[in-house]
C-alpha cells in the first residue's frame, strides 16, 4: 500500500524527467508568477496606466519555459 501511495506523488514528476522535490520546487515557482501576474492584470484593471505589459509578459514568459521542458 505504501508503495502504491509513493507512486501517486513520483509518477507525474517522473514522467517528465525530474524528482518529486524537483516538481515541486518547479511547481511553486511557477504559482508564484502566476500570483504576481494576477495581482499585476488586478491592479491594471483598476488603473490601466500601470503594469500595460507585466502579466502577459509573465504569461509568454511562463509558456516559453514550460514549452522547453517537454
Amino acid at each position: 500500500m505504501s508503495a502504491r501511495l509513493a507512486r501517486l506523488f513520483t509518477d507525474h514528476p517522473a514522467s517528465i524527467g525530474e524528482s518529486y522535490f524537483a516538481h515541486m520546487a518547479f511547481a511553486a515557482w511557477f504559482s508564484s508568477r502566476l500570483a504576481t501576474a494576477a495581482a499585476a492584470a488586478l491592479v491594471h484593471a483598476c488603473l490601466p496606466f500601470l503594469f500595460e505589459t507585466t502579466a502577459s509578459r509573465i504569461v509568454r514568459e511562463l509558456y516559453e519555459r514550460v514549452d522547453k521542458r517537454r
